[in-house]
């Protein structure tokens, strides 16, 4: 979505020793795999916006998987109160402006002609609540590592329902069955990297079942993602305010994760907040 962050993370992949191509035509792009060839490049960026050209985006996008290249798709969206707010700010003309008359229908008519595209994104990430420097470990986060290495990356997070579901997250657990620390007067204050609250929440005999339960099912699915060529995987646990509950689990899982060889990222998106 325009005024989502696409500039800064094409910066972003500059950085990382990417070659980033900003707004290629869309019958060029499935010309990249021969550029790539040419240049000598393991990681070429696309930077794509929105023109009259963009329903045929995705027509494009599967050309290029054709000619045998890893393609990845990232989709870069923000509510459109945020985008309407950033246009005012920064005084820049939307696009689609000048079609429908206002910056919140141009928005609206943006999301319409994008809903494809977004819908067979690899990665969505909502850049409402993110700075540009968070936006950037981001990114990097997802891409530091695709040019040279194949294999899945887990990356488990935790969050508050009342800030909203992740959009980026493969797999969502709700940990507001558990108790709740918020209700303990002496625990409010703390959070889930507190040892007093991770032998609250653990010691339920609840939280035990729960964490073998979901042990056993990544057992079970982080080979099959591994084998489909999936190179991020996204486990996520929420609680009501993503301070205590959704913290504590997230933070054992990613232990147990180590423990068993891999080398998990951890986001504790709304501890903070």
């Amino acid at each position: 979505m325009s005024g989502a962050g696409r500039t800064q993370a094409g910066n972003t992949l500059e950085d990382l020793g990417w070659f980033v191509i900003d707004n290629l035509p869309v019958e060029l792009i499935p010309k990249v795999a021969e550029l790539a060839r040419f240049q000598d490049a393991s990681a070429i960026a696309l930077v794509a916006g929105t023109d009259h050209q963009v329903g045929r985006l995705d027509d494009a996008v599967l050309e290029l998987r054709s000619t045998g290249a890893q393609v990845r798709t990232l989709f870069l969206d923000a509510s459109t109160p945020v985008l309407v707010r950033r246009y005012g700010d920064t005084k820049r003309r939307h696009p689609l402006l000048e079609m429908v008359g206002s910056v919140e229908a141009a928005v609206e008519e943006e999301r319409r002609l994008l809903s494809g595209v977004r819908g067979s994104a690899d990665w969505v990430v909502d850049t409402s609540d993110l700075n540009i420097h968070q936006l950037k470990r981001r990114v990097t986060e997802l891409f530091a590592e695709r040019a040279v290495g194949s294999s899945t990356q887990v990356t488990v997070m935790s969050f508050g329902y009342k800030h909203g579901v992740p959009p980026d997250a493969d797999l969502v657990f709700d940990c507001r069955f558990l108790p709740n620390p918020h209700w303990v007067e002496e625990l409010q204050s703390l959070t889930g990297l507190d040892p007093e609250i991770q032998e609250y929440v653990q010691g339920n005999p609840l939280a035990a079942g729960f964490t073998d339960r979901v042990e056993g099912l990544l057992e079970f699915l982080i080979p099959a993602y591994v084998d489909e060529g999936k190179s991020i995987l996204t486990v996520a646990f929420g609680c009501t305010g993503g301070h205590h509950r959704s913290v504590t689990m997230a933070e054992h899982l990613a232990a147990w994760l180590r423990n068993n060889g891999q080398k998990p990222r951890i986001r504790h998106r709304d501890i903070e907040k």
